[in-house]
């Protein structure tokens, strides 16, 4: 049979929470055969991870794949997953967040239309949620204010995205073999790389489609989750690792539509000021340090995008403004968006 969809599942010490979210996407498509769900365990060694995910696949052997590697990380994991990918479209859920069932039924269903009809759409856009665990408050992110509903479209037809408005990982079904046409460069041992696979695809995207529901409910809160901002802060140099694999990725302003090319320099903005904010907050002189290398590798890998980030007022702030001003800015921000 063919797949409709396959779900990667990357996960390392994983075992107090892998399970709830492989039974949201078993019970959320009904056991569907259409759908495959491959689990990486990425050389997990504190837990038993990798006989949960074996049991898992005893218990449905036509639904559920488990494969093992040596660990490399969140992105070398996922790739690892679509190698062994049957289905026509791949959607990644990270092991600690689970999908809505109404919301997977509704993707299903368009899915399964557009094989149906022969209707090649490259990518497939959904809500998340922001599940909040130290006050269990909910944040919606949406895309309604750019992206036309119930219609395929292109690059040409969506609209404007505020500084704070992006792409997630959360929110994209890729076509299987958009990822695979031109590969996604994931390097081993890295965090925040889900940026890498939110953006590097994007030019080989032709068709899109926007459903939406709140399919995927992102966990958010712990004190090890990688968005925290003292774990930020430690891993700067895989933040800056990130920045330089997107600015190498943004094309040529005239190879592609315009507002591809805009919307890829707003996201690379938005990874470039996070990283400046970090580095300020930090406030070692090592990291000051990597800021500033930071903003002149952008410069020497993609000039073109690079000077059009640098005239926006935003950027050129936390690239030359004061710590204090910085962090006053970064406290306003966050409570306002709520991240961790």
């Amino acid at each position: 049979m063919q797949k409709t969809i396959t779900f990667s599942i990357p996960c390392y010490n994983s075992a107090g929470y892998m399970d709830h979210c492989v039974k949201s996407i078993l019970e959320g498509s009904d056991f569907a055969e259409d759908v495959q769900i491959v689990i990486v365990d990425d050389g997990s060694t504190k837990d038993d991870t990798l006989a949960r995910a074996r049991a898992w696949q005893e218990r449905h052997p036509s639904i559920v794949k488990a494969v093992h590697q040596e660990n490399g990380g969140h992105g070398v994991a996922v790739m690892k997953a679509l190698e062994h990918a049957e289905g026509v479209y791949f959607k990644n859920i990270d092991s600690d967040d689970w999908v809505d069932a109404a919301s997977l039924q509704a993707l299903l269903a368009q899915l399964r239309r557009f094989i149906e009809l022969g209707d090649r759409v490259d990518l497939v856009i959904t809500n998340y949620v922001y599940e909040h665990v130290e006050d269990g408050t909910r944040n919606v992110v949406d895309y309604g204010f750019a992206l036309p509903k119930g219609r395929v479209f292109g690059w040409g037809q969506i609209g404007h995205f505020n500084m704070s408005q992006y792409l997630l990982m959360h929110a994209l079904c890729y076509r299987t073999d958009v990822l695979r046409a031109g590969g996604v460069p994931m390097p081993a041992h890295t965090f925040y790389v889900d940026n890498v696979y939110a953006y590097v695809p994007l030019p080989r995207v032709s068709t899109i489609y926007y459903l939406d529901v709140d399919l995927y409910r992102y966990f958010i809160g712990r004190d090890d989750q990688s968005v925290n901002e003292k774990v930020m802060i430690s891993r700067l140099d895989q933040l800056a690792r990130v920045n330089r694999l997107m600015a190498q990725a943004v094309p040529p302003r005239d190879s592609v539509d315009e507002r591809l090319w805009r919307y890829m320099v707003h996201y690379l903005r938005i990874n470039a000021v996070v990283c400046s904010v970090m580095a300020q907050l930090s406030g070692t002189p090592e990291h000051l340090a990597l800021k500033d290398a930071i903003w002149l590798d952008m410069e020497m890998v993609n000039p073109q995008a690079t000077a059009a980030i640098v005239r926006d007022p935003l950027a050129a702030l936390v690239r030359h403004g004061s710590p204090r001003v910085i962090r006053a800015g970064y406290a306003v921000v966050r409570a306002v968006l709520g991240f961790n």
